[in-house]
């Protein structure tokens, strides 16, 4: 095993959720310049955070959910349309052949 990759400042840290106005306290290597006073009394590096699970739309089930249903008919509507020219191509090459090979009979009769 390699000596010396992982770091070895692990710390309390107290992470903060500007917008929900949430925080948590965690160990990470994270560097702050600022501090806060805690709930036990001890003071911590803070790092502010814009976004986390307190204010994240998936975790607090806002999210929207778009139109799927949509998307799935344009989805079956292009395979739809790519499998009737990919028919209409093989009947024109059927069709070329055929007449390639009336050709060819003419030619040798």
């Amino acid at each position: 095993m390699k000596k010396d990759i992982h770091p070895s400042d692990y710390r309390q840290v107290v992470f903060q959720d500007e917008a929900a106005d949430f925080a948590f306290l965690t160990r990470s290597t994270a560097q702050s310049k600022e501090t806060i006073k805690w709930k036990d009394g001890n003071e911590y590096p803070l790092v502010k955070v814009h976004i986390s699970s307190a204010s994240h739309p998936f975790y607090t089930g806002e999210q929207k959910v778009l139109d799927i249903e949509g998307r799935v008919d344009k989805f079956k509507a292009r395979a739809a349309a790519a499998e009737a020219k990919k028919a209409n191509l093989q009947n024109k090459a059927k069709k070329q052949a055929a007449e390639a090979i009336k050709k060819d009979s003419k030619r040798t009769k």
